[in-house]
């Protein structure tokens, strides 16, 4: 739900807001004085569509729920409003969101240095197949019930991830106040070797390779898919390939929320390297386990220590080898680091199984998705 907004103010929706579900944890408010038209409040079966984003971001859309109805939006998002006479809203809503019209929406972006806008004219001469209403209800309801099954699967995840720093603050406390009084160290006195900057891709560069994306180290797991293939005037050396003894940290990002953010490769890809957005850091495992550094680095004492020291350079959050080195870290003894290290594991293991489930359901998804709008969904019992 979003927050409730001031009186004579209203809840706008941003870039940031649209997800594979509506994020109405962050929702900001504009007062009501500058929504003239009644068609800007967002009504139930409405879509948010990024219109101006990062190229891969861009056409990004998401459902507007009954509890969203009554916002509105701003700048860089664009609504898709149906014609309900024509086409069921949910019937849209997955033809839009399948992955070949959001490839072609992706495609029509007028790229300029840092932003890709939509081209609204291209994008709404995309033809779209229209069976009868009834129909078009009976294959949303499908897809709908398969979507209904990924997004309880995320929830479980999600569970798993609290299950974790519940864990966490039962073995050892909040780290703000602790209550135990273990040791604080600064950062660069946990490390087994100084941060690592990653290496920048050279334009016209004589050697191909693959370089992670941010997108890799900022979700909820480590991405070992998010790279693309960066050009070097000298095959980049193995100290700069992605190990998985190795605390990846995102060192720049427009989301402030993303700046710091980190996380360990689950196995070597010496095929791969990181960019200059990356710091690397490796940590003394004689003092913690990556577990240990894993979860800390996510509780809000550590979260506001590097949020602090961000400094802002064109609009983009930054953080530097310096600022992190200062992150002071109460360190509990090995010992008790390793009890928590083997729970993790044992929840790791639950998690993988249920990652694995989501991928399957995740492939039927988008198999139905595919056959939906290529008319092999249709009930042709009545022919």
């Amino acid at each position: 739900m979003p927050n409730l907004p001031a009186l004579g103010s209203v809840p706008c929706m941003r870039t940031k807001n649209v997800q594979v579900e509506i994020d109405c944890s962050d929702v900001w408010s504009v007062d009501a004085r500058f929504v003239r038209r009644t068609d800007q409040y967002l009504r139930t079966g409405d879509l948010l569509v990024s219109s101006a984003n990062s190229w891969n971001l861009v056409g990004k859309c998401c459902w507007v729920p009954e509890e969203a109805a009554g916002s509105t939006f701003g700048g860089f998002i664009s609504t898709l409003r149906p014609n309900q006479e024509v086409v069921d809203p949910k019937y849209l809503f997955h033809w839009f969101s399948s992955p070949r019209i959001q490839s072609r929406v992706r495609s029509f972006g007028r790229q300029t240095t840092n932003i890709s806008n939509l081209d609204f004219a291209r994008c709404l001469a995309l033809p779209i197949p229209l069976p009868s209403l009834a129909e078009q209800e009976r294959i949303a309801s499908i897809l709908d019930a398969v979507d209904a099954l990924r997004a309880k699967r995320r929830n479980a995840i999600a569970l798993v991830d609290d299950l974790t720093q519940s864990i966490f603050l039962n073995t050892f406390g909040d780290p703000e106040s602790n209550p135990h009084d273990w040791s604080r160290k600064r950062f660069r006195d946990l490390l087994a070797t100084p941060l690592r900057n990653g290496l920048s891709p050279s334009t016209g560069g004589a050697v191909s390779a693959k370089v992670l994306t941010l997108s890799a180290v900022t979700g909820s797991r480590f991405n070992p898919t998010a790279f693309k293939i960066g050009s070097f005037n000298s095959k980049p050396p193995d100290a700069q390939a992605v190990r998985a003894l190795d605390f990846l940290i995102c060192r720049g990002n427009g989301n402030i929320q993303l700046v710091g953010k980190g996380d360990f490769p689950q196995t070597d890809m010496p095929d791969t390297t990181f960019p200059d957005t990356i710091i690397a850091a490796r940590p003394n495992y004689d003092l913690l386990t990556s577990e240990f550094l894993h979860c800390i680095w996510r509780m809000s004492n550590v979260r506001h220590q590097i949020e602090s020291a961000v400094r802002t350079t064109n609009g983009t959050f930054k953080v530097n080898q310096t600022m992190l080195e200062l992150v002071a870290i109460p360190v509990p003894p090995l010992e008790l680091q390793a009890s928590f290290t083997n729970k993790v594991r044992q929840i790791s293991s639950v998690l993988t199984s249920q990652e694995s489930h989501l991928a399957e359901l995740d492939a039927l998804f988008a198999s139905l998705q595919h056959r939906a709008f290529r008319g092999e969904l249709r009930d042709t019992s009545a022919a």
